[in-house]
């Protein structure tokens, strides 16, 4: 658990630092907002092939040197992406970001699909709960990042927040050899398809993705949007990023809680999850059509109510899915566990392809306004999809429940029971 939430908290340092100062120095060097986007983008993309391919060989790898190579070439490419600013400005600079981001997403997929595969592991009737404590990690990271980033890019210039972070995940590497467990599983017939066929499984799949979606439409727009709007310097633009973070590092252990000890819960928290978001994003510009002058306060507040939301869908769709498995015959294990795993972390890579790409696009032709209240459709869209499979779900298990004979339970139990 220690190494994990060290992961977590390098790792989303290293992916936040980007937001406050990253867009404007590319447009210095020559990128438009939509090639911004793409370069944010790009990560996703190769991390979500890359988590397929992982996942389906975690069991013949070995989840340990899969997390730690994964976190060495992460710190590696860290410090190479803070020596981008002496590259030639224009195509040249936009190539080796490209380069240097699909670099970076092999490797952090390597370690986020192995962590998350060690952690079911190691707790298997807590998932939710450990999850969403670890999930404090990560907030505390995309808290730390922005005002770090930011202090450094102001005090020391481009290179050295890269440098000093990707530094601290190398460091972290021998420690992470030393606590992590080595776990042996032999390799089963499950597979990808299996998983991806499964009604259930499309929906979380969706609803991962639409998540990941709207939290990469911020990354390549809000600073921008922030910083010319309400005038303010980019050190503080990495502090209006901290309403985001710390909302969703408070409530995620709270409602990993309740997710584990009351399952029943999470088909609630996914729906309203989805359905707060989407209100959110239509409330951050705010949308034209509201007639509302944005201002600082409210921004923070929209904020602090979309981290709570980002949690409430987050956190447990892990569970739910591995459960999903499980109840449809497969093996528990590490060799479902790494399928599982990395089908999570495909979808929150697609989705972190689509929402920069797009938002990119979208925040260069309509204005970040417009543009937050269309990507915001995205939770609307899986909220209203899950609350309505949930409701079909329920309707034909009871269904089933009515038309099964009363006794029929009772009679296999005793013909089982005089079998054995």
């Amino acid at each position: 658990m220690a190494a994990t939430a060290c992961l977590n908290f390098s790792s989303m340092i290293c992916y936040s630092i980007l937001g406050p100062f990253f867009p404007r120095e590319a447009e210095k060097k020559g990128a438009s907002g939509t090639v911004v986007g793409l370069i944010f983008g790009c990560f996703a993309l190769s991390n979500f092939l890359t988590s397929l391919i992982l996942g389906n060989y975690l069991v013949q790898i070995g989840a340990k040197f899969m997390f730690v190579a994964g976190m060495f070439v992460s710190g590696c490419v860290t410090i190479l992406f803070g020596m981008l600013d002496r590259a030639p400005d224009g195509p040249v600079f936009i190539g080796l970001c490209v380069l240097v981001r699909v670099m970076d997403a092999i490797g952090f997929a390597a370690a986020v699909t192995a962590s998350f595969s060690i952690l079911a592991k190691a707790f298997p009737n807590n998932i939710a709960t450990v999850m969403g404590s670890l999930e404090t990690f990560t907030g505390l990271g995309l808290v730390l990042g922005p005002p770090i980033g930011s202090f450094l890019y102001q005090s020391f210039g481009y290179e050295v927040p890269f440098i000093v972070l990707g530094c601290v995940v190398l460091i972290l590497v021998p420690l992470n050899m030393y606590l992590l467990p080595k776990y042996d599983a032999i390799a089963t017939k499950d597979s990808f398809w299996m998983l991806i066929t499964l009604p259930k499984v499309v929906f979380l799949c969706f609803t991962r993705f639409s998540l990941s979606t709207c939290l990469g439409f911020l990354d390549p727009t809000m600073s921008l949007f922030i910083s010319e709007k309400f005038k303010l310097p980019a050190g503080f633009v990495g502090l209006v990023f901290l309403a985001l973070a710390l909302s969703y590092s408070l409530s995620s252990p709270l409602l990993g809680l309740l997710s584990d000890k009351m399952p029943h819960l999470r088909k609630w928290f996914l729906v309203f999850g989805g359905l707060l978001t989407a209100l959110s994003f239509f409330l951050l510009g705010p949308a034209p059509i509201l007639h509302i002058e944005s201002k600082l306060w409210m921004f923070v507040l929209i904020l602090v109510l979309y981290g709570f939301a980002f949690g409430m869908t987050g956190v447990p769709l892990f569970p739910e899915m591995l459960s999903c498995a499980y109840e449809n015959g497969f093996e528990q294990g590490l060799s479902a566990l790494g399928l599982v795993s990395g089908l999570c972390g495909a979808m929150w890579s697609l989705g972190g392809f689509v929402g920069p790409t797009l938002g990119g696009f979208l925040n260069e032709r309509l204005g970040f306004e417009w543009a937050a209240a269309i990507q915001g459709g995205w939770a609307l869209l899986s909220g209203l999809a899950i609350g309505i499979f949930y409701i079909i779900e329920a309707s034909q298990r009871r269904r089933s429940s009515l038309q099964t004979p009363p006794g029929t339970n009772e009679e296999r139990v005793h013909l089982s029971a005089s079998e054995t």
